[in-house]
């Protein structure tokens, strides 16, 4: 997607949507890639939501053991203000100083889980058996694990959007500090979340919480902290997905809709969408089986096989060729994921439903 960003020479495809355009006509390349993009990007805000709640809910109860329950829909009300607020910045370049605190705060509270977990150390009891009652509960959980592993690398859906913020001269294209930026993006990937699968797993075992932090109690000062480090990544990260779909919804609004641009049009547009993802949330909130299911349908094709169809769609490489194997075989892979994951998702939400009583 770095290099395909200015293939065209003196034009730069500064959104998915465009190049999308640009591969498979006017009209196509819009119902192929938008719909992707926007449950790329709405799914994660409203991931994000569930997340910040929970970790406000665990400041809350760590800090105040002898003070009465909140719900967890209040608490995801409560995140959803901060982003009633943030959502009215204009564009990605105003969120820079947020997008940059975010990925601070997810180095910071990554490495204080993968430290406190290692420093609890591995208590008795702990079993690393597969935890499944059948041999068909293993698979479906395999399957969603998939898309909780898709889901780290939704990135991709934006990254046009982001390099398109990056000046560019011919001397001097962007895709040279992208690809820098790409690169310690994957960096930070490894290092924020390999220790924690790893160590989490090695302390807790089969018993480890979809958020390893939720299940660490002591130092309470420390998990405390990490918590709200949390919060701050979500708030962040909420807003880089937002902002793009901000972007569609406004300018078809304004486009085919024939809606005069304007401040009250954004406010609203902004403020709706917000709370749509927090109802959503709400209704919603469960997290490890909601992630399996948006990484599998919605991130794979638009992280893992999209931009491979395009890219040989425009380049043609030489059949059997490097180039041509290995986006085939992300292709192949890329639809498996899509096909399996939201199997075993879907079916771990059915499952934890039946009992689950709405805004609870």
């Amino acid at each position: 997607m770095v290099e395909m960003h200015e293939m065209v020479p003196g034009k730069r495809f500064d959104r998915y949507h465009e190049l999308g355009q640009h591969v498979f006509g006017e009209k196509l390349g819009l119902y192929i890639v938008v719909p992707q993009q926007l449950m790329v990007q709405v799914g994660t805000c409203i991931a994000y939501m569930i997340t910040g709640g929970h970790s406000m809910q665990k400041v809350h109860d760590t800090l105040c053991t002898n003070c009465p329950a909140f719900r967890s829909s209040w608490w995801i009300v409560i995140f959803a203000a901060f982003n009633f607020l943030l959502c009215h910045l204009p564009n990605f370049n105003s969120i820079s100083a947020v997008s940059f605190s975010a990925c601070v705060m997810s180095i910071l509270y990554s490495t204080i889980a993968w430290g406190a977990s290692l420093g609890r150390g591995v208590q008795s009891g702990v079993s690393y058996a597969i935890k499944a009652n059948s041999p068909a509960d293993a698979a479906f959980n395999f399957f969603t694990s998939l898309g909780d592993i898709a889901f780290a690398y939704a990135g991709h859906s934006v990254a046009l959007e982001i390099q398109a913020t990056i000046p560019s001269t011919p001397e001097k294209p962007s895709k040279g500090p992208m690809w820098k930026g790409v690169i310690w993006a994957y960096i930070g990937v490894f290092i924020c979340y390999f220790p924690v699968a790893l160590l989490g797993y090695y302390v807790f075992g089969n018993s480890v919480a979809d958020n390893v932090l939720v299940g660490l109690e002591h130092p309470r000062w420390l998990i405390v902290v990490a918590n709200i480090f949390v919060v701050i990544h979500v708030v962040g990260g909420y807003q880089v997905y937002a902002m793009a779909v901000f972007d569609i919804l406004e300018t078809f609004l304004v486009v085919k809709l024939k809606f005069p641009p304007s401040s009250l049009l954004r406010f609203v547009t902004r403020t709706l969408f917000v709370v749509l993802t927090m109802m959503v949330a709400i209704i919603i909130p469960f997290f490890s089986s909601l992630l399996g299911f948006l990484g599998g349908f919605a991130f794979a094709p638009a992280s893992y096989f999209l931009p491979c169809v395009m890219w040989l769609k425009l380049y043609k490489p030489k059949p059997f060729s490097l180039s041509w194997t290995v986006n085939w075989a992300c292709i192949v892979l890329g639809v498996l994921l899509m096909t399996l994951s939201p199997i075993g998702a879907l079916r771990n939400i059915i499952l934890s439903a039946k009992d689950y009583k709405f805004f609870s």
